[in-house]
């Protein structure tokens, strides 16, 4: 009988020390468990992405991907002369479609250069419009379009070897076909080359060519 009674207490004293532990043993999961969603709810809450900086970042990508500057609403909406028809073809064949390009081109035409900018790939074109070439006075500009050689190094001196976007216009210094040197300074919409001809109408895009339509017409040293 007594043997019974002692087996009973030592059974009840084993039950009250487990209990404690399979106790602690259920807290510390729960703890794991909630420290866990803690965790997901911070990794999802948390602002190191910066999404917002991400998209106000394609934003502006995208908005520098446009043509920009005054003189672009004089280009037609539609046909070869637009936008999108000049990024359809080469930039001597585009650059020809556009009216207000078409003292360049007679140039272009004239010096034989016509297939050599519509077969380089990936080159910058600084376009002088018609006005620009109007600021050069008769004489001196029949003079030119009748000497190959100078018209050829004039016109090559237009012309850089790689795609520049408007962020490298800046404060950049280019190699240009002449093998002279041009420079160019500016942000936004407002850039200037060789500190004298503005941009006037940039970033436009034709299949091999970025151009930047400018108010005058740039001299090689």
């Amino acid at each position: 009988m007594n043997t019974l009674r002692f087996r009973r207490v030592a059974l009840v004293v084993s039950a009250a020390a487990v209990l404690p532990l399979a106790l602690t043993a259920c807290g510390d999961d729960s703890s794991k468990d909630k420290a866990s969603d803690a965790s997901s709810t911070m990794a999802a809450s948390s602002p190191a992405d910066d999404g917002g900086s991400s998209d106000q970042d394609a934003g502006d990508a995208m908005a520098m991907d446009k043509p920009f500057g005054a003189a672009c609403s004089a280009v037609p909406k539609d046909g070869a002369a637009s936008f999108d028809g000049m990024a359809q073809n080469p930039v001597a064949t585009a650059a020809s479609n556009n009216p207000v390009l078409s003292t360049l081109m007679a140039a272009v035409k004239k010096a034989g250069l016509v297939d050599t900018l519509n077969n380089a790939q990936n080159i910058t074109v600084f376009a002088p419009t018609n006005d620009a070439f109007a600021k050069i006075p008769k004489a001196d500009l029949d003079k030119v379009l009748n000497d190959k050689a100078t018209l050829t190094k004039i016109l090559t001196y237009h012309v850089v070897g790689q795609r520049l976007t408007p962020t490298q216009l800046g404060n950049g210094s280019f190699d240009t076909l002449e093998k002279g040197k041009l420079t160019t300074s500016g942000s936004g919409e407002n850039y200037t080359v060789n500190e004298s001809s503005k941009v006037v109408c940039g970033n436009v895009s034709t299949s091999n060519a970025t151009v930047y339509i400018v108010d005058t017409v740039l001299m090689p040293k």
